[in-house]
């Protein structure tokens, strides 16, 4: 188990990682206060990306450090060297740390946009790294990395697939949006996002939609097998059902009604 304080999280996993449910190592993240009853009570969309080593929404957790406090984190799983399976946490971070980058590449990295450097500053280090693909994560304000070829694999196949011209391919890699037609004459907009399955996102629209998209809409009560994750000044926090408030009883009553239609 590691608890990454560093601004970079560098993410491979999750373009080759998958994990059984067997696998998930609850025993490590219950001394988070992330409990198993927590855990299968995300949206089975959630659940499909932590088990395919992709990072996990942004959830509380609790630490001691001399007293109990609590924090908020994504999480990741990661494969060991022995075969097992280990926990990997990059708290939410007070501000952005954007040291590593020129003031062009930080102003398109504000701008929600991908771009592409390197993670080290001198020429040696630069070539043994290699170029990666560098996209801030909003909710947890850290900056996601992936291996250049990790996702160019993909690119390529998109470009082959739809018959990018190479300036639409300059312009992918440029970290903008693209929107073409498909062959049912309907738009679709593609970009690079490093928090997808293949780094590379699509939506059936323009622009302004595939932008829209990226941010997950949460209704306020989750409700799970156990317990309810409530989303609320853009957290998440989870209530056991023994603790549930008389709103919460209500909204559960009409969530059902609407299941039984």
């Amino acid at each position: 188990m590691s608890i990454l304080g560093k601004s970079i999280i560098l993410n491979t996993n999750s373009m080759i990682n998958h994990f059984e449910e067997s696998e998930i190592p609850y025993g490590t993240l219950e001394r988070f206060g992330l409990t198993q009853e927590n855990i299968e009570d995300l949206p089975v969309d959630v659940l499909q990306n932590i088990y395919n080593g992709r990072l996990s929404l942004v959830l509380p957790i609790t630490t001691e450090d001399g007293e109990t406090e609590t924090a908020r984190t994504r999480f990741s799983l990661e494969r060991t060297s022995e075969g097992g399976v280990d926990v990997l946490f990059y708290p939410k971070l007070d501000e952005y740390d954007l040291n590593l980058f020129n003031e062009q590449q930080k102003q398109r990295l504000l701008e929600g946009k991908a771009i592409i450097g390197y993670l080290e500053s001198n020429e040696e280090n630069k070539e043994a790294g290699g170029k990666r693909f560098f996209l801030i994560d909003p909710e947890s304000k850290q900056v996601l990395c992936v291996p250049m070829p990790v996702i160019g694999r993909d690119m390529q196949y998109v470009a082959d697939r739809y018959h990018l011209t190479g300036a639409e391919m300059q312009k992918l890699q440029n970290g903008d949006a693209l929107s073409i037609l498909n062959d049912e004459d309907e738009e679709i907009t593609m970009g690079i996002d490093l928090n997808s399955k293949t780094g590379i996102r699509f939506a059936a629209g323009d622009k302004q939609t595939w932008k829209r998209e990226a941010k997950r809409e949460w209704d306020k009560y989750n409700f799970g097998a156990f317990g309810c994750w409530v989303a609320e000044g853009g957290n998440l926090d989870y209530v056991h059902e023994e603790d549930y408030s008389e709103e919460m009883w209500q909204e559960q009553k009409k969530v059902g009604m609407r299941f039984q239609r």
